[in-house]
């Protein structure tokens, strides 16, 4: 594995779901992998779960760790020809090549804008990493994907299921902020790669990208679409065609007991309590967050795993 930027920079699914199981039975087990190896993370936008989570698998492989929380105190530019006469006050290309030679992969988040769709869907922050850097790059979040979280979800879904092929609704949920499609992004592209019986459930106008979710049912009555499920993955998300607007806060579509029934309750956390999902459901015995936020670690360092690898063919 050169980069992880999407899902698809993974080649076979399947085994790596594997791979990340037999890691999480024993999390040490290429802890000398990553001797004199650094982990540079780079945080464009706050984080707990990604964090933590990465760290805590760049250590597992014995890698060291470095963390520079961006924010807005580092304004970057990454338009070619600019005079850099306003805010910026350093380009990609630099900051890239600089930060390569300091450690030997780099790991980026960054969210969108929400207000520019094409910009936001250019990935412009990732793809110049990815351009100007000279070490591989991990996806921590960024303006359309999260793939660390998809795996994880993955993980999960592969150590719980009951059935040969479960069947996973994806239901949106009301929330009072407008956030990004990403996570649902990465998720609908993950299911549709694993052998499951996957539709999702939202109200009309919040449909995500037609080139991501082709050929995946969609039903827009979610006490229908859930019957039966063994896994509800909850999740909010703005308007994909009117970009980033908050249509509906509808209380309705809030998860709750009755409408779960016997299916595993997923979230990539963090989530808010009495509006996307009752405390009934999260506080059950159906609720697999916590085991979901777990597997976090594992999808992040089998990746990790994968890459260092590929980094010590090289050498």
């Amino acid at each position: 594995m050169k980069n992880y930027v999407s899902i698809y920079d993974i080649e076979n699914i399947e085994q790596t779901v594997q791979e990340a199981i037999e890691l999480k039975k024993n999390p040490f087990q290429f802890e000398k992998l990553g001797n004199h190896k650094t982990l540079v993370m780079l945080f464009f936008n706050a984080s707990l779960r990604t964090r933590l989570s990465t760290e805590k698998a760049a250590k597992n492989l014995g890698m060291e760790v470095m963390i520079l929380n961006v924010n807005d105190t580092w304004n970057l530019e990454y338009e070619d020809g600019t005079v850099m006469d306003l805010n910026t006050a350093e380009h990609i290309k630099e900051a890239a090549q600089v930060i390569s030679q300091y450690t030997d992969i780099i790991a980026v988040r960054a969210f969108p804008s929400l207000i520019d769709k094409e910009k936001d869907e250019s990935e412009y922050v990732i793809k110049n990493f990815v351009k100007y850097a000279t070490v591989p790059i991990v996806n921590m979040e960024s303006a359309t994907a999260h793939p660390l979280q998809a795996l994880a979800d993955a993980i999960t879904i592969e150590e719980l299921k009951r059935t040969t092929k479960p069947k996973v609704v994806l239901s949106w949920a009301p929330h009072p902020k407008a956030l990004p499609q990403a996570v649902a992004n990465s998720f609908v592209n993950m299911m549709k790669e694993l052998d499951v019986e996957f539709l999702i459930t939202h109200p009309k106008g919040y449909e995500l990208n037609p080139k991501i979710t082709k050929d995946v049912t969609i039903n827009y009555d979610q006490e229908e679409a859930l019957l039966n499920a063994d896994f509800v993955y909850t999740k909010n998300w703005s308007s994909y065609h009117d970009y980033g607007k908050v249509l509906t806060k509808d209380a309705n579509w809030m998860l709750t007991k009755e409408k779960i029934g016997n299916a595993n309750f997923m979230h990539c956390l963090p989530v808010r309590r009495n509006v996307v999902v009752e405390d009934a459901v999260l506080d059950s015995e159906n609720s697999v967050v916590i085991q979901q936020a777990n597997n976090r670690t594992f999808a992040a360092q089998v990746v990790l795993k994968n890459i260092l690898k590929t980094l010590q063919w090289k050498h």
